[in-house]
């Protein structure tokens, strides 16, 4: 019989002990999901993620003490610093919020979250996230990503010395990069891309893989961004 591959390692970080444990409860229901690590605050969870290793973080934002945008920083600082392949360096987060405008949720995206997720979603929408941001291949809740960064472009928009070279690394693009580029930024998947420009999923993976490298992106959330923030999407497109 083939070996099952080991779940995916879930940290949950949220101050209320009942979300918390169901979460938990729905995850640990799930053959290939396993709750690894519990925090109740920013603090816990960065000392927790340093002796457990997770791959993806549901992590609250709002938080009494240190909240989930610091919290997030400090986690992928410290996966940063970890050696190449190392467990501890693919961890992915995905910040909870309970209202879909949370300017704290694009603060925790430009900190480096993969995602955001609104709290009552339904519970298959929140398992499904998970495996897709430890897969990298889509970004999660699209349109209410999308929602979000239309609420907050004119603030995307204005010029930093960060924003200059997004600029300047988007130009670098080639044409077929900077097609797959917008369809990234509309929200598309890999098989949606694929199909969309008659190419194999291994294609566009490879071309994915060398826009996150010339943008200097962590994950497709970040391509997302940049794309507002250099115009290629503009609010409401």
């Amino acid at each position: 019989m083939p070996e099952l591959p080991a779940p995916i390692r879930v940290a949950l970080v949220d101050d209320q002990n009942l979300v918390r444990s169901g979460f938990g409860m729905l995850i640990n229901s799930q053959p290939d999901l396993e709750v690894v690590a519990e925090a109740g605050n920013g603090i816990e969870a960065v000392q927790a993620l340093n002796a457990t290793a997770a791959d993806v973080v549901l992590m609250d934002v709002r938080m009494p003490g240190m909240d989930g945008i610091e919290a997030t920083r400090r986690i992928l600082e410290q996966a940063a610093a970890q050696p190449s392949g190392s467990q501890r360096a693919e961890v992915k987060i995905v910040v909870l919020t309970t209202f879909d405008l949370d300017e704290y949720a694009l603060a925790a995206i430009q900190a480096g979250a993969s995602g955001f997720l609104l709290k009552d979603a339904p519970p298959e929408e929140l398992l499904d996230a998970i495996r897709t941001v430890y897969r990298g291949d889509a970004v999660i809740a699209p349109s209410t990503t999308r929602r979000l960064l239309d609420h907050v472009a004119p603030l995307l928009r204005t010029q930093t010395p960060e924003q200059s070279e997004h600029a300047a690394a988007v130009e670098r693009l080639t044409a077929r990069e900077r097609e797959v580029f917008q369809l990234i930024a509309q929200g598309q998947s890999n098989p949606e891309i694929a199909a969309g420009l008659f190419l194999s999923e291994a294609t566009v993976k490879t071309h994915v893989g060398h826009i996150l490298a010339k943008l200097g992106a962590r994950d497709r959330v970040q391509v997302v961004v940049i794309a507002y923030e250099t115009g290629v999407v503009a609010p409401g497109t």
